[in-house]
């Protein structure tokens, strides 16, 4: 079984969240996994949509609430798309990749799959 697993470049804390909100409005914060995933303050429609599509389970974190096995395995960068399988965590998107699909939930889906269906087990 592979769970993937998103990590937000944002605190999942109160103020983390205020401090992101306001900053990315005033181009001071930048998560292209949050434009991707969210609206203003929700998970977007499409996101919903296309994560019901992947063909593993999608969960998401914040830096500081991220487990152990992922921060090892994105050693500090993020935002980041992780797949965590039996064996280990794998890095599956950087940050270029998820910034490369502006904003769009369908092309963040396609290179997830992409991206797990070169995962040797």
């Amino acid at each position: 079984m592979v769970e993937v697993i998103g990590v937000y470049n944002a605190n999942g804390t109160v103020w983390g969240e205020v401090s992101y909100w306001v900053g990315a409005r005033f181009g001071t914060a930048h998560c292209s996994l949050c434009e991707i995933t969210h609206g203003t303050f929700r998970e977007s429609a499409d996101w919903q949509k296309c994560r019901g599509t992947l063909s593993a389970p999608f969960s998401t974190f914040h830096r500081n609430d991220q487990p152990d096995d992922v921060r090892e395995a994105a050693a500090g960068i993020t935002p980041v798309v992780v797949a965590r399988t039996a064996i280990e965590c794998v890095v599956l998107l950087g940050p270029d990749e998820i910034e490369s699909c502006g904003g769009q939930a369908e092309e963040l889906a396609a290179l997830i799959e992409q991206a797990l269906s070169r995962l040797q087990f």
